[in-house]
């Protein structure tokens, strides 16, 4: 039996497992609660949910049917940086936030012209979590 299905299993029928690792693929995969040790100290201990939640951020990714430049002077009240050459535009919003501004974005590129062919969201994955988290503890 591997060992995820193994702690799955485990934690299914009622045992609490602590596991510790490196390999904080593995801690997203199996873990309820992640605990976070910098240097020999505890940095915090949060639900993976909520912690996902909290210092996670997403992403909007537009797939821009020409490229530009520049990002328009129209754009600048918005969280957005040009990728791929031009080809893309990256908005990085708050999903706390009560408003995402996604809707008032896609409405200042339609007035500034700028078409696109494709969008996704990523999250923040818990390696970037944990990596920002022991930079801001150094």
């Amino acid at each position: 039996m591997a060992v995820g299905a193994m702690v799955d299993k485990l934690r299914r029928s009622g045992v609490t497992v602590i596991l510790t690792t490196h390999y904080i693929d593995e801690a997203e995969e199996m873990a309820d609660r992640i605990g976070v040790i910098n240097k020999g100290e505890i940095i915090l201990v949060e639900d993976k949910a909520e912690l996902m939640r909290k210092l996670g951020k997403k992403q909007l990714t537009l797939h821009l049917h020409d490229r530009i430049e520049t990002i328009p002077p129209q754009l600048a009240g918005h969280n957005v940086a040009l990728a791929a050459d031009g080809a893309e535009l990256v908005y990085t919003y708050d999903t706390k936030a009560e408003r995402t501004g996604i809707t008032a974005l896609l409405s200042d590129l339609g007035q500034c012209g700028i078409r696109f062919s494709d969008l996704h969201t990523t999250q923040s994955s818990l390696e970037e979590i944990f990596v920002s988290l022991v930079r801001q503890q150094s």
